[in-house]
């Protein structure tokens, strides 16, 4: 599917509000909607280069962990910081930090000191009593949008290994041989209340496009673990649960915290369509390089310097087309990177450029 580009796209229909982080920013008047657009890109068919702007996250006040983690983004007025933190679906207590912006497990009493003892001490949840209706009515507005909708999916198979252990039990687990099989055990248990949970979001909330797996496996100088412990621990849980959401029809993203470019051919691995690597700490333009015809990537520009004239801007988006928006490959623009969409020049270049190289 080709759809060539026209003059007429450039007219500014509307702007995103301006933020701390960057100026407003102009909103072309598109061909297609951007959840379209976002959609043809998972088939291969990318129609511009897409960037966050163009999607929005939803995360249901209804699944505990949204709230222990104060992490609610749907109509509900949920007011993370007044009232984030509290027990998670499995009853762990979760403590919000207004420092971080964020809530943590408080540590040093973890549930599990050992693997061996999930079974004892863990319990299945009974996601039917969660307000799943109330949420969906109140989440309407919410979810009416032509941005692409992605559910951000808290928490993931080893960070909620970490929830139950705390981080220095759980990297043990997955090197333990007395605790590893235990550990495989509660992965595929976790996938199956995952599979639950996923089930509720697409019955409840129709308007969904995607999921947006949450599961950081790495530190800003390496990863947690070694990509042969993730394969034979963690991998075949996740590519089960990844390939159930394939076979619903839902794209799946990864997010994945930390230098994890030793992880990559894992997450190939599982089948994620997509992952935008944290580009301060993981060189994503040679992940493209090596890996961008396997998995769509968040790519980082190159930087403008400051004080850059228009022509510079321009060019620097032509470089970065060039390079990074070929049809069969096509990439994302990587969040890291989103202030330069404030830049009008580099904003309107890439635009057109990319809408050429897509649909030449």
């Amino acid at each position: 599917m080709t759809i060539p580009f026209e003059e007429k796209e450039l007219e500014v229909v509307s702007q995103t509000p301006a933020t701390p982080f960057r100026a407003a920013i102009d909103i072309f008047n598109y061909p297609v909607t951007p959840a379209e657009a976002y959609g043809l890109v998972y088939k291969k068919a990318p129609v511009w280069q897409m960037s966050g702007l163009d999607g929005r996250f939803f995360t249901t006040k209804a699944y505990p962990d949204n709230v222990a983690r104060a992490f609610v983004f749907d109509g509900s007025g949920f007011n993370n910081a007044e009232n984030g933190g509290g027990p998670d679906m499995f009853g762990i207590e979760w403590e919000y930090v207004p420092m971080v912006g964020g809530s943590i497990v408080k540590p040093g009493e973890p549930l599990l000191k050992d693997a061996n003892e999930w079974k004892d001490k863990l319990t299945r949840p009974d996601m039917s009593k969660w307000d799943w209706e109330g949420s969906a009515e109140a989440s309407k507005e919410y979810l009416d949008t032509t941005s692409w909708v992605n559910v951000w999916f808290l928490n993931g198979w080893f960070e909620r290994l970490i929830s139950f252990m705390d981080f220095e039990n759980a990297a043990v687990a997955i090197i333990d041989e007395d605790q590893q099989d235990a550990v495989k055990e509660m992965m595929e248990w976790l996938t199956d209340i995952y599979i639950e949970l996923a089930d509720y979001h697409i019955k409840y909330f129709p308007q969904i496009n995607g999921f947006y797996i949450h599961d950081d496996w790495g530190a800003q100088k390496e990863t947690f673990f070694s990509p042969v412990t993730a394969r034979e621990i963690l991998v075949p849980s996740i590519k089960r649960f990844v390939s159930y959401l394939h076979g619903k029809g839902y794209p799946v993203e990864l997010h994945s915290c930390g230098n994890n470019e030793k992880q990559i051919e894992n997450f190939i691995e599982m089948g994620f369509d997509s992952w935008t690597p944290m580009s301060r700490i993981n060189d994503t333009q040679m992940l493209y390089d090596k890996y961008g015809d396997k998995i769509i990537l968040g790519v980082a520009s190159d930087p403008l310097p400051e004080g850059a004239s228009d022509d510079e801007a321009c060019e620097l988006a032509r470089n970065y087309v060039a390079r990074f928006c070929k049809p069969d490959a096509p990439s994302v623009l990587n969040g890291d990177s989103a202030g330069l969409l404030g830049n009008a020049a580099f904003r309107k270049e890439l635009y057109v450029q990319s809408r050429i190289a897509y649909n030449s």
